[in-house]
């Protein structure tokens, strides 16, 4: 086996795995392996995950006897790879040759689901009654060097459209990657999303929907009477009267509101908050035709 003869999606889930929770375990003088293998420490609530990841890599990768642990055999593979995500430190870094491979879905998906978080940022506001949700994307890589972190940002960007930036982190090299705008968070989601809607262990970090009706209960229960929306930027900026006209055209048309979004270059949600608010002050506008 070497890396060439993997397909794509089992190069891109072992890279990402790598740089991920997992390791190329280290030979020692004295040792009678003469290659290196994989290792993946995990906790039983993230069993069903792993199964999934399993399955896209099942040449390679297996339990142990307690599934505490996913592991490969011995191979030349894991041997001729070590030094692409190692350095003479033994830290962990992002190898420009290993990323060039590593532009199917499958790669961000797996990254994110071994280090990343959907985190919520929760502002309320008492007197309308409103509880605003704004949710980042964390891809917590502090065992990357800032300046492999860009590397990886840079990748992102290109290959999946979605801008990451740095931020401080107390730990590890001093770094993480998060998303600041809800229109990259929903990019990300997107694109994981689709990757991963045969694991649904893992849909409170994949599935906004889903993750978003959860927050609606809890809030259901704790803020009675509140209304809970997705906070954006768009949220402050103003429509003009001609983009409150195409949205009534387009919504008498019967067009989605992605499709309203994609149009006007709108956020999905900012969309669905200015025609509630149209609707609810009854400023409908007709066409001129």
């Amino acid at each position: 086996m070497d890396l060439l003869s993997l397909t794509s999606t089992e190069q891109n889930v072992l890279i990402a795995s790598i740089l991920g929770d997992g390791e190329i375990t280290k030979r020692y003088p004295g040792s009678r392996r003469k290659n290196n293998s994989y290792r993946e420490h995990f906790s039983i609530q993230q069993l069903d995950y792993r199964i999934w990841k399993r399955n896209l890599l099942p040449s390679a990768f297996y339990f142990n006897q307690s599934r505490s642990l996913l592991l490969s055999p011995s191979l030349p593979l894991l041997t001729q790879m070590f030094e692409h995500f190692y350095n003479s430190s033994g830290d962990k870094i992002v190898s420009l040759k290993m990323l060039e491979l590593c532009k199917s879905p499958l790669f961000l998906t797996t990254l994110y689901l071994d280090d990343g978080s959907l985190c919520i940022s929760v502002s309320r506001n008492e007197l309308k009654k409103t509880i605003y949700l704004t949710p980042h994307i964390y891809l917590y890589l502090q065992s990357l060097s800032f300046e492999d972190l860009c590397k990886l940002k840079l990748h992102i960007s290109t290959h999946f459209g979605v801008e990451f930036t740095t931020s401080k982190r107390p730990d590890g090299f001093g770094y993480i990657l998060k998303t600041t705008k809800v229109s990259e968070t929903m990019k990300f989601l997107k694109v994981v999303g689709d990757a991963s809607k045969d694991c649904p262990s893992m849909f409170h970090k994949t599935d906004w929907g889903f993750r978003f009706q959860k927050e609606m209960e809890r809030y259901k229960d704790s803020h009675p009477g509140y209304e809970v929306i997705v906070s954006s930027s768009d949220r402050g900026k103003n429509y003009t009267k001609e983009e409150c006209e195409i949205l009534s055209q387009m919504k008498k048309e019967g067009k989605t509101d992605k499709e309203i979004a994609l149009y006007l270059n709108r956020t999905y949600w900012s969309i669905v908050y200015k025609w509630r608010e149209l609707r609810e002050n009854n400023v409908l506008f007709t066409s001129s035709d």
